[in-house]
């Protein structure tokens, strides 16, 4: 009896050990099968992307680029090098593009738009002028810094303060203003330069965020108590850095980075960050609607995010890390602000209110504007 018990538990033991054997080798198969598809898909996708980019270049077809600097260049460059898809390129301000596209019924003059205030961005995606541009990695970057549905992306942040000429402040016997506040002070009449924000979306975000921080009846007190003080708002948007620094105005309304930062090294100048808020724009990067080779600058946005040695390069360029607002993932970059002092914006105002800013802006400045 003892060896029949043996003899069956031995033979309920060995069928027990080919049934986990084949249901062990079934379930290996099966993740075998599950790892080669996607593999295979994964194959396919980079496939597609290649093709994408082969076709690009195939083409020779430029990616017409309008930006805000010449000095991007370098960057462009460099796409072309490493995809063989070659790039012209055009100057011109956010405020212009805008101006420009509309005139001629919508018919972009370029292909990829890269660099100027996300206010003319919101209000391209708006007027129907931009291409959605979804891409692997575009997850990586911070939600507020770029359209929930993917028609425009921020490279970085400009941020706004003062330059003072320190040789002028000494002379008229002024003290160098701390405050938004503080350029009201009527002793400061004829001594400020502001670019025109209705060509400059730096400082038309100047414009949108005071009004958002005070309010829109205190707001537009402030301004017409600063317009008081400024002779003429620029055309140029460095024009406030370059005659503050010539010493033909005391005070220059610039965007900062680290060269104005440092300037006081090599020059009797102050950089000043508003004690009473910070404004700040971010710069946009998008894909005009009906370009002639809206793939390529499809090919451009997914190239340039998912390398952080790209989003390095226009650091450089742009002298300033505030791509790290917009990649938080990114190493090796500091700011070099206190982001605390920022203003809190609402960066959707910027584009649906810009009409009307600029209508009373009109009025506000008169024939100070230059065009």
């Amino acid at each position: 009896m003892k060896l029949k018990h043996l003899a069956a538990g031995m033979a309920a033991a060995m069928l027990l050990t080919a049934c986990g054997s084949s249901a062990q080798t079934a379930t290996t198969a099966a993740q075998a099968e599950s790892t080669e598809a996607s593999a295979e898909e994964t194959t396919a996708a980079e496939t597609a992307a290649e093709e994408t980019e082969a076709a690009a270049a195939a083409s020779g077809e430029p990616v017409k680029i309008v930006c805000t600097s010449e000095d991007y260049v370098k960057l462009f460059d460099k796409f072309t090098a490493e995809t063989g898809i070659p790039t012209e390129l055009l100057s011109m301000s956010s405020g212009e593009v805008l101006t420009k596209i509309k005139a001629e019924g919508g018919t972009p003059m370029a292909d990829l738009w890269f660099g100027g205030g996300i206010d003319a961005f919101m209000g391209a995606k708006d007027d129907g002028l931009l291409e959605q541009v979804n891409f692997d990695g575009a997850d990586a970057l911070a939600p507020e810094y770029k359209d929930e549905e993917n028609y425009w992306f921020a490279k970085g942040i400009t941020v706004v303060g003062f330059l003072v000429n320190n040789d002028i402040i000494d002379e008229a016997g002024l003290t160098v203003p701390q405050s938004w506040d503080d350029l009201t002070d009527p002793s400061y009449k004829g001594e400020i330069l502001m670019s025109n924000p209705a060509i400059s979306g730096t400082n038309y975000a100047v414009v949108n965020a005071i009004l958002q921080t005070k309010g829109d009846e205190d707001g537009w007190a402030y301004f017409e108590a600063l317009n008081q003080n400024i002779d003429y708002y620029s055309k140029r948007g460095k024009d406030p850095k370059v005659k503050t620094m010539a010493g033909e105005v005391a005070i220059g309304i610039v965007p900062m980075d680290k060269e104005v930062d440092n300037m006081h090294e090599e020059q009797n100048v102050t950089a000043v960050y508003p004690s009473d808020g910070i404004p700040y724009v971010p710069e946009g990067v998008a894909v005009f609607k009906n370009g002639s080779n809206s793939e390529g600058a499809k090919q451009f946005i997914e190239w340039f995010y998912n390398n952080d040695e790209n989003l390095q390069l226009v650091a450089e360029i742009d002298n300033k890390d505030t791509v790290k607002m917009i990649k938080p993932s990114m190493e090796g970059l500091e700011l070099t602000f206190d982001t605390s002092k920022l203003m809190k914006e609402d960066l959707s105002l910027f584009g649906a209110n810009r009409d009307d800013i600029l209508a009373k802006w009109e009025v506000l400045a008169g024939d100070k504007s230059e065009e």
